[in-house]
């Protein structure tokens, strides 16, 4: 035992030299991947807390239109105060019943007539019920805002602050399109949806007011949109979207575009634009009508394209649809998507879906940030 050999003493040096290495390595590292971080600086756009009386007119435009936005929407939105309006600092999306005389009896609501109408396409103007075939108006009354008119950005950060609805076929979302369709009609320029949901409860099979999602919008046409190579939905966690207010953020640059909920850290989709994204969708050379598809992106030079373009904010609160958002079949939807008759069953069907909007049917929306790259 007095006898010490002195190799004894590498037992203790080999581990410590060791952990030193490691420790230099790991600190490396780390510093290897902050350096590589680009800290962009972002300049403010837009910071609407609601503390006025009404909506600024120069920043903001109430969409009215009744031609269901391409999605055979089951609402007209209109600019009325019954439909967006604002309360104790907070802007209120709320949808509500059509007047039941309009529905039960032959009409037609012309937005044109009055000019209140937003849209440049005729048909988007207007809504009829024709008893004898079955269709009527807007069965439902809603509200979209845009910031098209006085905010916009390329590259850079949106946050918007709101608690979303509840209800059965309620479909928020907070979402931006490109303010010029620089490489075409839509999907062609892109698509950016920060966040959907539905106000169904959790119960339903596509997910309720307990699933966000984010997606990409893109390629050559309506058939051939890519979004499903880029969206991810994130869930609740033991709640929903609709208890409390959550931060819906988007952060974009030319290198790559993420959402987020509450914090960057909790990202919801993420997509690096590290390639053309004409070979990322790895589209067919022809439609199935035989018309060649030709690649408008490629030619920028950049892989953000068609990501690269002014793009503005939307808000609003849809209901129903046709475009298979609710899949027909699933958790007693009461309208198939294809039939002519859809809004009247739909409507038909309201005192079992209208209850349930009654609590927090609406979106109510505590403040909206915009932030351009400035650097």
């Amino acid at each position: 035992m007095k006898n010490k050999d002195p190799r004894e003493k590498w037992v203790t040096i080999i581990p410590l030299i060791g952990l030193t290495v490691g420790i230099a390595l790991a600190g490396f590292l780390v510093y290897d991947g902050i350096r590589s971080v680009v800290n962009h600086k972002y300049c403010p756009v837009l910071s609407e807390d609601f503390s006025g009386s009404s909506l600024n007119d120069r920043i903001w435009t109430k969409e009215v239109e009744a031609g269901g936005f391409g999605n055979g929407q089951f609402d007209m939105t209109t600019g009325s105060d019954e439909n967006v309006f604002i309360r104790d600092g907070q802007l209120w999306i709320k949808p509500t019943l059509q007047d039941q005389k309009l529905i039960e009896t032959n009409n037609v609501i012309d937005l044109s007539a009055d000019g209140t109408c937003t849209s440049k396409v005729s048909s988007n103007c207007m809504t009829a019920t024709n008893i004898t075939n079955g269709t009527i108006v807007s069965p439902v009354k809603s509200a979209r805002i845009n910031t098209k008119k006085g905010a916009s950005i390329k590259f850079g950060r949106v946050e918007v602050r709101a608690r979303l609805p509840t209800g059965d076929w309620l479909w928020p979302a907070i979402w931006m399109m490109p303010v010029e369709d620089t490489y075409g009609e839509w999907p062609r320029s892109g698509e950016i949806d920060i966040v959907e949901s539905r106000g169904n409860n959790y119960s339903y099979a596509q997910g309720g007011n307990n699933i966000v999602s984010s997606t990409l919008h893109w390629g050559p046409s309506q058939a051939n949109d890519a979004w499903w190579r880029t969206n991810v939905k994130r869930s609740a966690l033991h709640t929903t979207y609709s208890k409390s207010y959550h931060t819906f953020g988007l952060e974009w640059s030319e290198k790559y575009l993420f959402t987020y909920v509450d914090t960057r850290l909790l990202q919801v989709l993420y997509t690096n634009f590290d390639e053309p994204l004409w070979q990322r969708g790895n589209f067919p050379p022809s439609d199935s009508n035989g018309t060649r598809l030709q690649d408008m992106w490629s030619q920028t030079g950049r892989y953000s394209t068609p990501f690269d373009q002014e793009f503005f904010l939307i808000i609003n609160v849809a209901v129903g649809g046709t475009n298979g958002w609710f899949e027909d079949g699933k958790s007693g939807k009461p309208w198939v998507d294809h039939s002519p008759t859809a809004k009247r069953d739909f409507w038909n069907a309201r005192d079992k879906w209208y209850p349930t909007w009654q609590n927090e049917g609406a979106m109510v929306i505590d403040s909206v940030k915009m932030w351009q790259q400035c650097d």
